[in-house]
């Protein structure tokens, strides 16, 4: 849709996100820019991705979507999943979130160690309800969907490219990409890491500093962390599944594979103990589950279990999940329960946020002797940053 003449009428600050959007991602729809996977900008324009380019603003480049253009910095956004929400949150960004795709698998139990973060579940609309209506979108009428728009036609399957068009002409442009685990075979485009998307979501918003500054507190914390972790025989393989509370079947993921809810656990070294046998990570097309004998068979050194809400403290684990693993009739014959080695499994949506609390809280759950602090990051810190920014 072409941007009214400017002697007609002023263009706004939504026309020009909305409109932007979609004259330069031209291929918005189908899902990627080309296939390079590069910074591009439109005919004629020298500006990439996240540089301001004067009059015409910035722009944003992220697969699949392709390149979306801004004059002004989002006030209103629409994300799905919580790892993009936490990076709203760390760049000082938490009241711009509007949604969440489903409240109960956003963990914010961690922000209640940060003086003055926090997040209000209620005040997000959530976008799944026995399905995902396009009329939540209008009433949010948002700025920006930091929505991966292939989420909302292959990972859920609920609405085809004309609901997208609709959604991107009427109300916001799209940008995003799905970067929690790698095990959909439609997503045949470029992932990004953790660090990488929450780059690109600092370029929407121009916080390069606030950035950058976490980004650096994150290399610290995984450098202290790795120099001091024994050699990679004596470190435990682990089992990372989902259970619930009281689980009586599992869901498998695959340590080994990637995805940002897994790169504290790489950071750590941990073995997949899946490996070498024939349970696969759970996936779109593979949603299978398997019982006490077969992950008694596996028998895992340790074992990493998943649930919903939003988030247990470690009392409140052992009285909902490791007491009924000890009284189980298999459960209890587990070595990781019996050799005390079962861990909350984390958040399946980890933002940048969530990845620091997770990277320490293993390391000292794991190693303790290695990693006797209190804390692995300072805390006050990093609540600055976020709250306040960073001093020039």
């Amino acid at each position: 849709m072409p941007v009214e003449d400017n002697h007609e009428r002023q263009a706004t600050r939504r026309d020009t996100l909305k409109y932007g959007g979609a004259v330069i991602g031209g291929s918005l729809l189908a899902g990627c820019t080309g296939g390079s996977g590069s910074e591009s900008t439109p005919t004629g324009e020298t500006a990439t991705a996240g540089t301001t380019t004067g009059q015409q603003g910035y722009s944003v480049t992220m697969e699949p979507v392709g390149t979306v253009e801004f004059e002004s910095v989002p006030e209103t956004i629409a994300p799905f999943t919580a790892d993009y929400i936490d990076m709203l949150v760390a760049l000082g960004q938490a009241d711009t979130a509007q949604s969440i795709w489903y409240r109960g698998r956003y963990k914010t139990i961690h922000y209640e160690q940060l003086a003055g973060v926090s997040i209000d579940l209620d005040d997000l609309t959530q976008l799944w309800n026995d399905g995902i209506s396009k009329e939540p979108f209008y009433e949010i009428d948002a700025d920006l969907h930091l929505i991966d728009p292939n989420a909302l036609t292959d990972w859920f399957q609920a609405w085809g490219q004309q609901d997208l068009a609709e959604i991107r002409g009427n109300v916001a442009p799209f940008l995003g990409n799905v970067i929690f685990r790698r095990t959909d075979a439609w997503h045949d485009y470029r992932y990004y890491s953790l660090y990488e998307a929450f780059e690109k979501v600092a370029e929407v918003f121009q916080e390069r500093a606030r950035f950058e500054a976490i980004e650096a507190m994150h290399a610290d914390l995984v450098a202290t962390v790795q120099s001091r972790l024994p050699a990679p025989d004596d470190r435990p393989n682990a089992a990372l599944v989902f259970g619930g509370k009281a689980p009586e079947e599992f869901s498998p993921y695959r340590l080994s594979g990637n995805g940002a809810n897994k790169e504290h656990f790489h950071t750590l070294g941990l073995s997949d103990a899946f490996a070498g046998t024939d349970i696969d990570g759970l996936s779109t097309s593979d949603t299978g589950t398997i019982d006490y004998e077969a992950l008694l068979e596996v028998d895992p050194d340790s074992l990493l279990v998943r649930y919903h809400e939003t988030g247990l403290t470690r009392e409140a684990f052992e009285d909902a999940v490791v007491s009924h693993l000890e009284d189980h009739e298999i459960g209890s014959q587990l070595t990781a329960v019996q050799n005390d080695r079962v861990f909350r499994g984390g958040p399946i949506y980890s933002g940048p946020l969530h990845n620091l609390f997770m990277i320490e809280r293993y390391a000292k759950g794991y190693f303790p002797e290695l990693f006797p602090e209190d804390e692995l990051f300072d805390r006050d810190r990093l609540a600055r940053i976020i709250t306040e920014g960073v001093d020039d």
